[in-house]
C-alpha cells in the first residue's frame, strides 16, 4: 500500500500536470510483481494514443524515480463508476 501512494503522489507531482493539458491524467489502480497498473482519466482514457501516452511519459517518470518499479503498464478494466453510470443510462434512472 505503500509503495501505491509514492507512485501516486509521483503521478501527481510529475505526469498529472502534464496530462491536465491535455483535460486528463493518470492513477494507479494496482502495484505487484514491481510492475504497475495505471489508468488513464478524464480524455486521456478514451484517447487512441493512451498506450504511446504510458509509454513515452509514465513509464520513464515512474521508474526513473522509483528505481523498484520494473514496468508501467496501461490498465484498461472498465473502471466500477463507469459500470455504474453504463447500468443506469441503460434502466434509463
Amino acid at each position: 500500500m505503500e509503495k501505491i501512494k509514492e507512485i501516486q503522489k509521483i503521478l501527481d507531482e510529475n505526469v498529472n500536470p502534464i496530462l491536465a493539458d491535455h483535460f486528463g491524467g493518470a492513477q494507479i489502480v494496482g502495484y505487484e510483481d514491481n510492475i504497475a497498473r495505471i489508468r488513464m482519466t478524464g480524455a486521456c482514457a478514451t484517447c487512441p494514443s493512451a498506450r504511446a501516452t504510458i509509454e513515452q511519459i509514465v513509464k520513464g517518470t515512474v521508474m526513473g524515480h522509483c528505481m523498484e518499479v520494473k514496468d508501467v503498464v496501461l490498465d484498461t478494466e472498465v473502471s466500477d463508476d463507469l459500470m455504474e453510470m453504463a447500468k443506469k443510462l441503460m434502466c434509463k434512472e
